[in-house]
């Protein structure tokens, strides 16, 4: 018999399992046959692919496997074109066009490392406004740099989910039309702000006419040296009224983020400018000022040194904010026309700068306790008309405090009196002794002294860093 035959026996078997008592004569003559083949090995059937997808289809779960319902995402809804028009950026410009304030997009005007920019018109024929539409990028995001000046900002200590680069960009574009908001109602010069619609951001076009844009600074052809001086003055004074009026620091001033328009210097992109009371407000500062220098350095003009820009910035003036006034005391302050103001201006820039006592560091502490920190503003409250303060040193050696150098005071006064009469040591002798009784233009001489001594100190005061070179040489030649 085949084992064919046997296969199909043994199938019929199985199937007669459930038959009437009529079967079982055929199941006794079979017994013993197939006990005979019991010791032959069984042959089974190969199965096919279909056959084991339907054996263990009631095993496989076609389900999906997180809750809710399933979202089929289609790349060609999330295209762009010039990396920022998709379809949800188009609806977003429709309800723009739905207000009224533009009709028609003319072209792309520039494009950067976070948005491009449009040229927006009005159809209508008395309408002359033009109209700069930023657009920012959505999808490839170059500048991924944005958490840190975003971080520590109290107007966006609420939001969340600032990985995901969508939401990012929805609260950068919010920052710079707060911004722009903010310092056009400051009478800072920068374009006006007019509707923003989640990145899709509407200002003002500053244009020359004929469709051209006005230059950016770095773009600019300047007149002569008088020219030149008079953009940078004007930009010092924007800085400060940037940080004075409009509380804030704009953290990526530069040539390139500066128009020229109608003569004047106006300020443009200010979505990383962050306020006074951020962690890195002053560190932003100092590169701006740095960045400043360089420019206008490069440009054949004497610039001042960064750290008298650096207060003439955030310490109020007794003067009127004018920019008549303004210009005065710039010119007031002295130029840096030595290498020594260069090195300090190296060494200004490496200071740990601290705004408060929350930015205290643990070395910081003893330094704090003998006034020897750097800082933006006094730390503690203003002093008495009385009394005065040694402000701190930017090469860190402080000044003695006026009162500490008052027995030096009181010994040159005593050589001096030999000669006094007895009279006159009697109404010393009835007069009470100490600073606290002492008569204030005599305290007032006495301090004026003591301060004109320290300045004749400090004229042949050896300067630290060359003292620093004399040190390394005397132990390198041991």
């Amino acid at each position: 018999m085949s084992t064919e035959e046997i296969s199909q026996k043994l199938d019929e078997f199985s199937l007669s399992d459930s038959c009437s008592d009529t079967d079982t004569d055929y199941e006794s003559e079979t017994e013993g046959t197939t006990a005979k083949q019991a010791n032959k090995p069984a042959v089974s059937k190969p199965l096919e692919n279909e056959d084991i997808v339907t054996k263990y289809a009631d095993k496989i779960k076609t389900e999906p496997f997180k809750k809710g319902p399933q979202v089929t995402k289609d790349r060609a809804k999330r295209a762009t074109v010039e990396q920022v028009l998709d379809a949800r950026t188009l609806r977003f410009l429709g309800k723009i066009f739905r207000s009224g304030l533009i009709t028609r997009i003319n072209g792309c005007i520039s494009t950067g490392k976070e948005a491009n920019i449009y040229h927006g018109t009005h159809d209508d024929e008395g309408a002359t406004q033009e109209f700069a539409v930023k657009i920012y990028k959505t999808s490839i995001l170059v500048f991924k740099d944005r958490k840190r000046y975003v971080d520590g900002e109290f107007r966006f200590r609420n939001t969340k989910d600032q990985g995901n680069p969508r939401k990012m960009v929805k609260i950068w574009a919010e920052k710079e039309f707060r911004n722009l908001n903010r310092i056009y109602q400051s009478n800072v010069p920068c374009p006006k702000p007019y509707v923003i619609k989640s990145h899709v951001l509407v200002m003002e076009y500053l244009t020359e006419g004929d469709d051209q844009p006005s230059p950016k600074l770095k773009d600019y052809s300047f007149k002569g040296i008088g020219d030149i001086n008079k953009y940078y003055h004007e930009m010092l004074i924007c800085m400060r009224r940037l940080f004075q009026n409009c509380r804030l620091v704009h953290a990526d001033l530069s040539e390139y983020n500066s128009i020229v328009h109608n003569d004047k210097l106006y300020i443009i992109d200010v979505s990383q400018s962050v306020e006074p009371d951020h962690p890195m407000a002053l560190d932003f500062l100092r590169m701006d000022i740095k960045n400043v220098n360089d420019y206008f350095s490069r440009q054949s003009i004497d610039v001042y040194p960064e750290k008298s820009l650096f207060n003439f910035i955030t310490e109020p003036l007794d003067i009127e904010d004018n920019d008549a006034d303004l210009q005065s005391y710039l010119e007031s302050i002295p130029l840096k026309t030595t290498k020594d103001q260069e090195i300090e201006d190296e060494i200004f820039r490496s200071l740990h700068l601290v705004r408060s006592l929350k930015h205290l560091d643990e070395r910081d502490f003893q330094k704090f306790s003998d006034g020897g920190v750097d800082t933006m503003r006094e730390l503690v409250a203003p002093a008495l008309p009385s009394q005065e303060s040694a402000p701190a040193t930017v090469d860190g050696e402080e000044e003695q405090d006026d009162d500490s150098s008052d027995e030096e005071t009181d010994e040159e006064s005593e050589e001096g009196d030999d000669e006094v009469s007895d009279e006159e040591e009697e109404d010393e002798q009835a007069k009470p002794k100490g600073k606290k009784f002492e008569d204030k233009d005599e305290k007032k001489a006495r301090k004026e002294a003591v301060k004109i001594a320290k300045q004749e100190k400090r004229k042949t005061k050896m300067k630290k860093h060359v003292k620093k070179k004399l040190i390394n040489k005397r132990k390198g030649g041991k």
